[in-house]
């Protein structure tokens, strides 16, 4: 039986008005006595609009024949025009396409290694030993890619280099790896996992100390042996860390390490390492086309973001939760 309906009276209109009244006023009355926190967070906040947000107002002149000395407001509009270019570019597309291979190469390469290694580590017992395998993998990570290129093109110097030398000694001919298309995508994603591998797996470290250690006990209790408490229990405890980090990377797939190929590529090899940020830099600063340039990596913005809602869905549907 249905519960019978109360009409509406002025003085229950007026009770609700004070409810919310009294809600409103205790809302400011927590903001006053937290007052304190609440000034702490103005420097973060006015770092993310001066940096973050007012940039964003040059977007426009992906849709303007941008001209520097007339100015965003002076510059002529021109609408889709930068993008119908950029879809119909040749040369656009083997940036794509060598922007795809070189992620997809570090995705299917590189992201399982951290995981491999964070689960190794976690079945160390000497921590001593430990200790230092960590210091040594996440030393790299520190070192600029500056620095990471110079060392790499002496190692691999073909007049001079340490595996050139091996090389050679096996008998074979020596190498320009640097010079050639057909090792450039494989010495960028190694050098990448050289530099970032040991750093990516402290993320893995973290979420597997914040699994219960009363699990493994009752495992082994039941006879279950160190690789049975991996598959069992370690990997299911991390399991949403990794659907995090893949969907992180999955965000920047569009970012194949811009700085990273700056400091090593050069114009014999732009037919296989020329990528879209690489690209964006030599027509937005060498040739100076600002708004093409300007279309380019908002293209690369979108489809991003595009991809990171995306494995968010994907990773609901799998694991029956939303990431975030």
């Amino acid at each position: 039986m249905n519960a019978e309906v109360q009409p509406i009276t002025e003085s229950g209109v007026r009770e609700l008005g004070r409810k919310r009244a009294g809600k409103r006023e205790s809302r400011w009355r927590f903001a006053w006595r937290n007052r304190d926190y609440y000034l702490l967070l103005i420097p973060g906040l006015v770092f993310l609009l001066l940096f973050k947000y007012a940039p964003m107002y040059g977007i426009v002149i992906a849709f303007q024949d941008f001209n520097i000395f007339d100015g965003v407001r002076g510059s002529d509009w021109v609408g889709l025009q930068h993008f119908q270019r950029l879809l119909h570019s040749e040369e656009f597309a083997a940036v794509f396409t060598n922007t795809l291979l070189i992620s997809v190469y570090k995705i299917v390469i590189l992201f399982p290694i951290p995981i491999f290694i964070a689960l190794i580590l976690n079945e160390v017992r000497m921590m001593i030993f430990k200790r230092t395998i960590q210091t040594i993998i996440y030393l790299p990570h520190f070192l600029s890619w500056v620095i990471i290129s110079g060392l790499f093109v002496t190692i691999l110097s073909p007049s001079g280099g340490l595996v050139n030398h091996l090389i050679e000694g096996l008998g074979g001919k020596s190498i320009n790896f640097f010079m050639s298309n057909d090792y450039f995508r494989s010495l960028v994603v190694f050098t990448a996992g050289w530099k970032e591998v040991g750093w990516n797996a402290i993320v893995f470290i973290a979420a597997i100390a914040g699994i219960e250690q009363e699990q493994y006990e009752a495992a082994a209790i039941d006879g279950a042996g160190r690789i049975r408490r991996m598959f069992h229990i370690t990997l299911p405890g991390i399991l949403p860390t990794i659907a995090l980090m893949f969907i992180l990377r999955l965000g920047s797939v569009l970012d194949a390490g811009t700085e990273q190929i700056l400091t090593m590529y050069n114009p014999v090899v732009y037919k296989t390492g020329d990528v879209i940020g690489t690209y964006v830099y030599r027509i937005g600063l060498g040739k100076m086309d600002y708004s093409f340039s300007t279309a380019v990596g908002l293209f690369n913005s979108v489809v991003g973001f595009i991809l990171v809602i995306s494995g968010n869905f994907i990773s609901r549907k799998l694991l029956n939760r939303s990431i975030w």
